[in-house]
């Protein structure tokens, strides 16, 4: 090949594979490899057993390969075969190969043609092989058979995509002579991920069962459907010969006319130059691999999981780090903000800014009230009534505390004591916060039914109760057009013909709920307007498992093209209160819904009087407990969510800091605390191992590249037909001696023109034979110039 450090790229390529299939998929490394790809029975496996000389593949009719082979065959003095799973093992006897591959396969994939993507790794050894690496896969099926899954075409074709989707494979598309090119499976498959036919190699087997009077001379010419790596031509075994025992070596004599020994040349070659191609960008993908994990790698090198210092110091950190994410997802800082959903900080904000105002508004005041009881009285029953959102609150803040607590112990996950026991801590203080604080909510509810404060500055008085409209739902103003919310809803109420219920992105400003097509937001699809809009809950449907909620308008007008309603679907309950919230923010209030619709028509009319002076006198009534009911919400809106961050967040915040690191001291032995998981034990041993594979590997690439790079240097190059001042030729320089310089004269710098020749003395050898004088035009021509000669030079002279 002219560079012998070549030769040594496909046995490189061997031991990194072996190494990093021994470590499992950690270093996720594409190796440079041949794939056969090919149909159900199109003669895979026996050009595999034509590269190596020997019957070793199981074979028969139907799908016989349900397992990837990876097939190592190196040049060596003997002849032997042996397996990754049983290493150290060496098979001289190749039908125990076969019995090996056999069983291997059944014992991961049944014995009833399953297939399974898990390889199995064969190294043969043999003075009959060239190098090379090539991975036999199941061939292509259409139909299943035996207990093969519906779907096992898809399942073969994705098996197959795993390898030969890499752009450092290449791939040996095997194809039957006997049937048409155009129909070939192989070359189907390899076109999808390699259109340009940069990688792919064509071989075409059966060529002595083509039909009487047709010939392959234009497939194999390259010509009918052309590959950038060509076509090479196989005759392979029938399946009679093999199940009669005839002898491989002898059908090998038969075949050389069919160049198969140039066919191993030609792969060897092929997969030699593809791995001096990809040579760079594999050193580059070892060399940033190996400094993802150097720091990794650097904590466990000299680790010693039974140090009582190392735990202890451990300990202090993990705690600490603890602290650090929980106060960050509390404060939406740093590297603790998810960007999925809301969690932390965010959802508690959610939750005292929506979620507790929407729940205060549903608190409604009950229309027979109205008629027969005082001012104070109705106001006292509506106060006690806040208490229910109140301690919701709560309770949604705790849960979301101690969803946080889980979410930041997840770094504790290697020392599973540890998490557990401070996960319980936590939480324990968190629950017995959770008593004090509801405790307090209470009390400040109790406060306000202590006394009703008539001449607050914002009530509206007796006076001006009369003549106040109704204007609860519009005592929100817009703060402008601000986005309040954007996410996923599903349309439900589309006609099956308008294309059925759809889903759109939605995004609720303080004026508009807009629709798009998605995410993007580009192709809007309708603008509703707020005005005039309520909401109302809407029955789950038997059919659907979506939580569905309706905007409609109080003026009876459409909402959305023909529709009177817009019915919203949500995947949970959780999504519906949430969304109807947002509405709030925005002024879209929920329809208050009358306890008196489910009770007979007679208490229906004892509650409407045809008295206009009573109606008038309710009306007032019902404007004094509105105006009275704003003050003390506005109130309530205030005080809970300040009250439950200071006795519930803040709290909890200071105890971590504070506090968790003594109580796990004294919650038992601290060495048990700071037992390692198993997970993390081969975790460290896996880390050690790849990075210990990627410096060999790296070491290993270095020293084939450096050979790679280096030449023979040039023989000097032959100026003795440049003739001297007497027609004499000068001898060659010498290639040890170095020329001797006259006093002052400076060599001339590497690289730098020679000077020109110039007339008058050069020095003590002018005089000389051996000084070899260069005249600026030669006074005849060299030898190797041929006969065809320019014009003679005025200044030439003439022969004589």
């Amino acid at each position: 090949m002219g560079n012998r450090g070549m030769e040594e790229l496909i046995p490189l390529v061997n031991k990194l594979q072996d190494a990093f299939s021994s470590i499992g998929q950690a270093c996720n490394l594409d190796l440079p490899q041949i794939a056969v790809v090919g149909g159900q029975s199109a003669g895979k496996s026996s050009v595999l057993e034509n590269f190596v000389g020997r019957d070793f593949l199981p074979r028969g009719s139907g799908i016989v390969t349900r397992r990837p082979l990876v097939l190592q065959l190196i040049s060596s003095n003997a002849e032997w075969a042996e397996f990754l799973h049983c290493k150290g093992k060496k098979f001289t006897d190749f039908d125990e190969v076969r019995q090996e591959i056999e069983g291997e396969t059944d014992r991961v994939t049944g014995a009833n043609k399953g297939i399974s993507p898990v390889p199995i790794n064969l190294r043969v050894y043999s003075p009959h092989v060239l190098n090379l690496t090539l991975i036999d896969l199941p061939g292509i099926t259409k139909v299943p058979v035996g207990d093969q899954p519906a779907d096992i075409e898809q399942q073969i074709r994705d098996m197959i995509m795993q390898f030969i989707t890499r752009e450092s494979c290449l791939i040996l598309a095997v194809t039957p002579a006997n049937t048409d090119l155009a129909n070939s499976d192989a070359l189907k498959l390899s076109k999808d991920v390699d259109p340009q036919g940069l990688r792919t190699i064509g071989v075409i087997t059966k060529l002595d069962l083509m039909d009487e009077g047709t010939d392959a001379r234009d497939v194999l010419e390259n010509k009918l459907l052309p590959l950038r790596r060509g076509y090479i031509g196989v005759v392979n075994r029938s399946q009679k010969d093999i199940d009669g025992k005839k002898d491989i070596k002898a059908a090998l004599d038969a075949e050389r006319k069919w160049a198969l020994l140039a066919c191993k040349k030609v792969l060897n070659q092929q997969l030699t130059n593809h791995i001096r191609d990809t040579l760079p960008a594999f050193r580059s993908k070892l060399q940033s691999q190996l400094l993802a994990i150097e720091k990794e790698a650097e904590e466990y090198r000299g680790y010693r999981p039974d140090d009582p210092s190392r735990k202890t110091k451990q300990l202090l950190q993990m705690v600490q780090q603890f602290s650090v994410d929980f106060e960050k997802r509390i404060e939406g800082s740093g590297d603790q903000v998810d960007t999925v959903e809301l969690s932390g900080g965010a959802k508690i904000n959610r939750i005292f800014h929506e979620r507790f105002p929407f729940e205060l508004v549903k608190m409604e005041c009950d229309e027979k009230e109205m008629r027969h009881m005082a001012f104070e009285a109705i106001v006292k029953k509506q106060v006690i009534k806040l208490k229910e959102p109140c301690i919701k609150c709560v309770d949604m803040v705790i849960q979301e505390l101690i969803n946080t607590v889980r979410q930041c112990s997840t770094k504790l996950e290697c020392f599973p004591m540890l998490r557990e026991e401070t996960e319980r801590i936590v939480t324990s203080h968190i629950r017995d916060r959770e008593g004090r604080s509801k405790d307090q909510l209470l009390l400040l509810i109790d406060i306000q039914l202590s006394y009703i404060n008539t001449n607050h500055e914002d009530f509206i008085g007796f006076a001006n109760a009369q003549q106040r409209s109704s204007q609860t739902n519009k005592s929100q103003s817009s703060a402008g057009n601000q986005v309040i919310r954007k996410g996923w809803l599903t349309i439900n109420n589309i006609s099956i013909m308008k294309g059925g219920a759809k889903e759109y992105w939605f995004v609720l400003t303080a004026e508009s709920l807009s629709w798009f097509k998605d995410d993007e937001e580009k192709e809007k699809k309708y603008k509703l307007p707020l005005d005039n809009l309520k909401v109302r809950d809407v029955e789950k449907s038997f059919m659907s498992s979506k939580h569905i909620f309706c905007i409609f308008n109080t003026e009876s007008r459409n909402v959305y093209k023909d529709n009177r309603t817009l019915e919203l679907a949500c995947d949970s309950q959780d999504d519906v209160d949430s969304w109807k919230s947002s509405l709030l923010r925005a002024g879209v209030y929920p329809e208050k819904t009358t306890t008196v619709e489910s009770e007979s028509t007679t208490t229906t009319s004892d509650n409407f009087s045809m008295d206009p002076q009573l109606e008038r006198k309710v009306e007032t009534i019902r404007n004094l407990v509105d105006s009275y009911m704003a003050i003390v919400n506005k109130c309530v809106r205030d005080l809970i969510p300040k009250t439950i961050m200071h006795l519930m967040i803040n709290n909890v915040k200071d105890f971590i800091n504070a506090e968790l690191l003594a109580q796990l001291y004294s919650a038992g032995d601290q060495n048990t605390l700071m037992d390692e998981s198993q997970e993390q034990a081969q975790r460290r041993d896996e880390v050690l191992r790849t990075h210990q594979a990627l410096k060999e590997a790296l070491s290993i690439i270095g020293d084939i590249s450096t050979s790679t790079i280096s030449v023979p240097l040039l023989p000097p190059v032959d100026t003795s037909w440049m003739g001297g001042a007497g027609g004499r030729r000068s001898p060659p320089p010498s290639p040890t001696a170095p020329r001797r310089m006259s006093a002052g004269q400076r060599p001339a710098p590497r690289g730098a023109p020679p000077p020109p020749n110039r007339p008058g003395p050069l020095g003590p050898f002018n005089n000389s034979a051996d000084s070899p004088q260069a005249p600026s035009r030669p006074n005849r021509a060299p030898p190797s110039i041929p006969s065809r000669r320019p014009p003679p030079s005025p200044t030439r002279q003439a022969p004589p």
